[in-house]
């Protein structure tokens, strides 16, 4: 397999997915500039859409977008319990947790990425990202992680929309949970490995 990736973006999620999987795969980088990949190949040829993370599969296919990738990796590896079996509800936990992470937080912070944006709008959407984040705060509570006692995909997915955070200066001190929960992430081997290796 090959994870395309650009460092920062949401593909650190599949990333650490791959890792915590122990999967064996190749990663290559994309320049979402300038569409293009570390061995010079037109990115829209891989994913028209042109953005990442874009997973290339063993026969050749490409797996797009954040929870389909996540999913298919856990799905390899059951045994390490990264998602629930198929079929059960806490399976459609985990989707409900990918959806409302991807849908609610993640395509929330679009506004944020445009340097031009107004103070007015910028505002707004911190305001708006800070309540989504509180939700998640309530819902650790007394949990280790978002399914429970057990690390699964959507914690991979949180860790990065965290990441975010600090990055356009969310403050998200008042909800001490997360920070604990962030820190908890962080620490993981699989993790540590995917933020070294993406800053290559």
């Amino acid at each position: 397999m090959k994870l395309y990736y650009s460092p920062g973006a949401c593909s650190l999620n599949p990333h650490i997915m791959l890792r915590e999987a122990g999967l064996k795969f190749d990663l290559e980088k994309v320049d979402l500039r300038s569409h293009k990949t570390a061995k010079g190949t037109d990115y829209y040829s891989i994913n028209p859409k042109g953005y990442v993370p874009t997973l290339q599969l063993d026969d050749g296919q490409f797996l797009t977008e954040n929870p389909a990738i996540v999913q298919y990796i856990a799905d390899q590896k059951p045994e390490m319990k990264l998602a629930p079996p198929n079929g059960t509800l806490e399976r459609y936990r985990l989707q409900e947790w990918l959806g409302f992470i991807g849908t609610e937080i993640h395509k929330a912070f679009g506004p944020l990425w445009n340097p031009n944006l107004a103070e007015p709008e910028k505002k707004a959407t911190q305001d708006k990202l800070k309540k989504r984040f509180e939700f998640v705060a309530r819902n650790l509570e007394g949990k280790q992680f978002l399914m429970g006692d057990h690390f699964t995909a959507p914690d991979a997915y949180m860790f990065v929309m965290l990441g975010w955070a600090q990055h356009f200066k969310i403050d998200l001190s008042e909800y001490p949970v997360l920070k604990s929960y962030q820190e908890r992430i962080a620490a993981r081997p699989a993790v540590k490995a995917a933020l070294e290796a993406e800053k290559a």
